[in-house]
């Protein structure tokens, strides 16, 4: 198995990765969006290689499912997984998408029983969840345009405030390809503990539910190249279908009043102000 980096920008290497296929590859595997920074990456140039080079390509496609069009077709996608929850679907109940031609995909069985999904996972249907599922996905299409918009337009809002009121803050992650309600931005000499804290009304976090446990930097942040110290002070924002604009406005007030209060408690940044290179300061433990 072959492990790849990713570029400063959350984005693969697409030539990093072609050079990586040798002829025991047969499989390429990556998530279609990031969960924590959004990064969208490009799957059909990748879909397009796994393609020319014989390889299968299998994408999570959770956080894009509802919130960028995807196409398996023009993706170039033979395996894809998905859940219910990611778009307002019932939890506990997912798919896999798995292509019947060109090429044709065929999977060992996950469990042995009766032969259900076409002998590839066995088991009693969860029918109200694939109902509620398959609701979620209509709505999801049908909404899908004019959300992404609306939810784009409030994130870039979101932005903008925190970065005209606020110096030393860094967005992790291209905003050129991106989920459109997401925003994970790093506020520098700010922990990232202490302004969640702060923002104790606001549905925020400092990084992945999956990682809800430790107390470890990101390593998706760490990936991007962000020392501990930045990547402690990231805070991920989440917007989804029922905020509204008003909250948005109320979230950026709050943010901007809790980083600079903390900011005043920070020796660090008022070292930093005073033009000192912390990079070069010895420290002394006691």
């Amino acid at each position: 198995m072959t492990y790849l980096q990713v570029q400063s920008n959350g984005l693969v290497d697409l030539d990093m990765l072609a050079s990586a296929i040798t002829d025991k590859t047969i499989l390429i595997s990556l998530m279609y969006a990031n969960n924590e920074i959004g990064v969208i990456q490009p799957v059909a140039d990748i879909g397009r290689i796994a393609r020319a080079r014989g390889v299968l390509f299998h994408t999570d496609g959770v956080q894009a499912i509802g919130k960028v069009p995807v196409n398996v077709n023009r993706d170039n996608i033979d395996i894809m997984s998905l859940t219910g929850h990611k778009l307002y679907g019932p939890k506990g109940v997912g798919a896999l998408y798995v292509r019947r031609k060109g090429p044709r995909v065929q999977l060992a069985a996950q469990q042995d029983g009766g032969g259900h999904e076409r002998g590839m996972r066995s088991g009693t249907l969860n029918v109200p969840g694939i109902v509620g599922f398959g609701e979620a996905c209509a709505l999801a299409q049908a909404e899908m345009p004019e959300e992404s918009r609306r939810l784009a337009y409030l994130r870039d809002k979101l932005r903008r405030k925190l970065e005209t009121e606020l110096d030393e803050v860094y967005i992790n992650g291209t905003m050129d390809s991106r989920l459109p309600h997401n925003l994970n931005i790093s506020f520098a000499y700010v922990e990232g503990e202490s302004l969640l804290m702060g923002i104790n009304d606001v549905a925020v976090s400092s990084g992945s539910a999956c990682t809800s446990a430790t107390l470890e930097p990101s390593y998706v942040l760490k990936a991007l190249g962000a020392g501990d110290d930045l990547a402690h002070s990231s805070i991920r924002f989440g917007l989804g279908r029922f905020n509204t604009e008003e909250e948005v406005d109320y979230v950026g007030d709050k943010v901007v009043d809790v980083v600079r209060k903390l900011r005043e408690l920070s020796p660090l940044y008022e070292m930093a102000k005073e033009g000192i290179d912390l990079t070069k300061v010895e420290w002394t433990a006691h």
